[in-house]
């Protein structure tokens, strides 16, 4: 054989063992996530006594699992206020497996901001702001035979996972707030449990040139809130804004650390395999918009956009100290479309 051949036949040998490393370490990390969630989920349930159990487990095919919010409500599942010191442990670990390191230290600044909320609005609060106001729902048996899901929300906080055949096919909606958005008194003055969002979203909208800025602004007042409120399904919106095609090398930076600071909520395995995804899409495809002002206390929105997933942030409520962020999929929300799919390619009893 020719040693051109050879190389030839060597090079697209590691091409071919290359792409199927890839796919499989996807699989791979997804399934070691969903082990990880399903291994929490029933040492959680074991711990759970008998109205516990009734207050927290669906099936899973129950509407409940598409019934999220992040304001102040009444919510089904058990909250932690009715867990004793080790239930709560478990549930906290639980909620651990479905968060990054950097996501659960967010989950549990927002969660210690309700007493903050609590002083600040006095006794004539409508809501009653109790960090214990946060509930876990299990929908289905968590185990690697058949679909399950679960969410942890309260107020601020909601967290919703699917999974199928042993892999987690979904983390989304996933939706952080933060009230306030700084600490402008008392003993934790300074803290801005989403600060760093904010910020950075900031550093990509005043590294535009003039021109760029023009285009990326889409309103000069930012919406009350986020687009896609807590609507089941999100849809793609019309891409105003800028396109990174037209953003210089820099700027490209700024716009993949804003994204990694929301893949950073999520577990180091999914956030990887989520990045690697979209970088090998191209950032090309993904649009920039902003609203609102570009000063540090001007109430303002911003929104990254790509073929498949939409980052929301807003800043408008309280004097422009009250955050909504949220990361949605369009296809993947709730695993719904993935969950078709599976149905679709895979033989079910009748």
């Amino acid at each position: 054989m020719k040693p051109m051949r050879v190389v030839a036949l060597i090079i697209s040998g590691i091409f071919a063992l290359s792409v199927i490393s890839y796919s499989i370490i996807d699989g791979v990390a997804r399934m070691r996530t969903a082990a990880s969630m399903a291994a929490a989920a029933n040492k959680f349930i074991a711990a759970l006594n008998a109205d516990q159990k009734a207050k927290s487990l669906f099936k899973f095919e129950d509407e409940q699992r598409f019934d999220f919010h992040f304001i102040p409500r009444d919510r089904k599942g058990v909250p932690l206020k009715d867990l004793n010191e080790d239930q709560r442990r478990l549930a906290m670990e639980f909620m651990k497996t479905g968060l990054g390191t950097s996501g659960y230290q967010k989950a549990q600044t927002i969660m210690s901001l309700e007493p903050v909320l609590r002083e600040l609005e006095g006794p004539n609060r409508r809501a009653p702001r109790d960090p214990e106001l946060y509930y876990f729902s299990i929908f289905g048996t968590p185990s690697a035979k058949s679909p399950w899901g679960w969410r942890v929300e309260g107020h601020h906080i909601s967290l919703n996972f699917t999974v199928v055949k042993g892999e987690l096919i979904s983390n989304t909606p996933l939706f952080f707030g933060s009230n306030p958005a700084e600490v402008r008194e008392g003993p934790r003055k300074g803290l801005r449990a989403l600060g760093t969002e904010e910020d950075k979203g900031r550093d990509l909208i005043t590294a535009l040139d003039e021109s760029q800025r023009n285009t990326a602004i889409i309103d000069k007042t930012a919406p009350a809130d986020v687009i896609t409120f807590n609507n089941r399904k999100a849809d793609p919106l019309k891409p105003y804004g800028i396109s990174a095609s037209k953003l210089n090398k820099r700027q490209k930076e700024l716009l993949n650390i804003l994204i990694d600071e929301y893949l950073s909520r999520m577990p180091a395995d999914v956030a990887d395999e989520r990045r690697a995804r979209h970088r090998k899409a191209g950032i090309d495809k993904i649009w920039f918009a902003w609203a609102g002002g570009i000063k540090r206390g001007d109430p303002h929105y911003y929104r990254v956009q790509g073929e498949t997933f939409l980052i929301e942030f807003d800043d408008t409520q309280n004097n422009a100290n009250h955050i909504h962020s949220v990361w949605r999929d369009f296809n993947g929300d709730f695993g719904v479309d993935l969950l078709k799919e599976h149905y679709q390619s895979t033989p079910h009893a009748k």
